[in-house]
């Protein structure tokens, strides 16, 4: 048989476990005039007063949903949800809510389903959220070429590139889809992939040097019970000229074992970036005009086998954040020196809680957490739950602090039963 036809057969499989999805209304939702928060004196500027969440019902038989939380630290409601907004018939269920773009204006918020391809369902969801506290469902679509939605990256001119780790059955080569300020999909990138495991995950840019990477994490298919065999992981990133949308490059980490994220430094003159070995547990300086990569740091001196995840970096260069999944924790680097990038904090956020999607704040004052990976329950070989959680942490010069007045538990939070909070994004 082959990889096609077994992972068709997972996907009826699936499909046939889930069932109806059905509607239900949140617990504890704070009315969007109820102190949603609304514009108090003393705000800075860029501070943001919403929290997207994309999430799934971890019973995968309600709607997935945008989950907005008012994130105004001045509010007596901060940490509460607003709005509950679900997805329509049909399709509405089991997508595996992922990674969220938030638009260049900010009027629109896409959330990907990492699964969907399952159940035949469209995998790219859209939200008007010009009204934060009232998103409404636009669109959805189905890129043909590629499937398996992952990071988003906004276009300055409106619309997103989005990840598509797998083909259309799931496996290799994926692509980088295009969509317009319309939400239109323009093209599937790149016109000839690569042949040599092109499953991109991770993406970055910079526009201004004409500079895009992604990197490559694992080929999906093989994370199912029905294709035999272990995990085939990635260790790839992928250098790209970002207007032509044409991969130039690949710098080849092959003992990595999954490069599940990459990010460019902002203003650096040697257009470096880093992404990280999910399994070999080491930090990766890369050079993207020479193709090469160099471990600058061994993430086993924190915890060993921790799996780091997911990174964000300050606009300014100076700090980068990564989630370690596996061992419970954030940890903070000062990288003014990229080659010896330095220790600033290790964030715990306990055991077994399983942090993985990290955002910063558009004032970069606060970081925030989601704790929960994949869990591919009894069709799968990924099996990351985390407890799902959102935690939100305070960002000095040299400290991360949680707060403790910001807690949100998505196992408790809605009427729907838990859920799994996933990707995160503020306005």
């Amino acid at each position: 048989m082959t990889q096609f036809r077994l992972f068709r057969s997972a996907a009826w499989h699936f499909s046939a476990l889930l069932g109806a999805a059905t509607l239900l209304t949140a617990v504890g939702v704070v009315p969007a005039n109820e102190d949603s928060g609304q514009w108090q004196g003393g705000r800075k500027p860029g501070e943001p007063r919403y929290l997207f969440v994309c999430a799934g019902d971890q019973a995968r038989k309600n709607p997935d949903f945008l989950a907005v939380i008012n994130f105004d630290e001045e509010s007596s409601n901060y940490g509460k949800v607003i709005a509950q907004a679900s997805l329509p018939e049909p399709g509405a269920a089991g997508n595996e809510f992922h990674h969220i773009g938030l638009s260049a204006d900010g009027k629109v918020a896409a959330c990907g389903g990492l699964l969907s391809a399952l159940k035949g369902q469209k995998e790219v969801f859209f939200w008007d959220v010009s009204d934060p506290a009232a998103p409404k469902f636009l669109s959805a679509a189905d890129p043909p070429l590629s499937a398996i939605t992952d990071e988003f990256h906004a276009l300055a001119d409106g619309g997103f590139l989005v990840t598509m780790m797998g083909g259309a059955a799931g496996h290799a080569p994926g692509r980088v889809a295009e969509f317009d300020r319309q939400l239109n999909l323009v093209h599937e990138h790149p016109d000839d992939p690569p042949d040599d495991g092109f499953n991109p995950h991770g993406i970055a840019v910079r526009p201004e040097i004409n500079l895009m990477v992604t990197s490559d994490f694992i080929c999906p298919s093989t994370t199912l019970d029905a294709v035999p065999g272990g995990l085939d992981l990635r260790g790839s990133v992928r250098v790209w000229d970002f207007k032509r949308r044409e991969i130039l490059a690949t710098i080849s980490i092959p003992n990595a074992g999954g490069t599940i994220d990459v990010k460019l430094i902002p203003r650096d003159p040697e257009r470096r970036g880093f992404t990280a070995g999910m399994l070999d547990d080491h930090l990766y300086l890369l050079d993207t005009r020479r193709a090469t990569a160099r471990a600058v740091f061994d993430f086993a001196s924190i915890a060993k086998g921790g799996w780091p995840q997911l990174m964000r970096i300050t606009t300014d260069g100076r700090r980068l954040f990564i989630s370690m999944n596996q061992a419970g924790k954030v940890v903070m680097f000062d990288i003014s020196n990229p080659d010896t990038p330095r220790v600033l904090k290790v964030l715990d956020v306990g055991r077994d809680s399983g942090p993985h999607y990290i955002a910063l704040t558009p004032d970069e004052r606060r970081l925030i957490i989601s704790d929960y990976f994949l869990n591919e329950d009894d069709f799968g070989k990924v099996h990351a739950e985390g407890d799902h959680r959102i935690h939100v942490a305070r960002i000095t010069e040299s400290d991360l602090l949680l707060d403790p007045r910001f807690q949100l538990d998505f196992n408790t939070a809605f009427a729907t039963g838990p859920a799994r909070p996933h990707g995160l994004a503020t306005k």
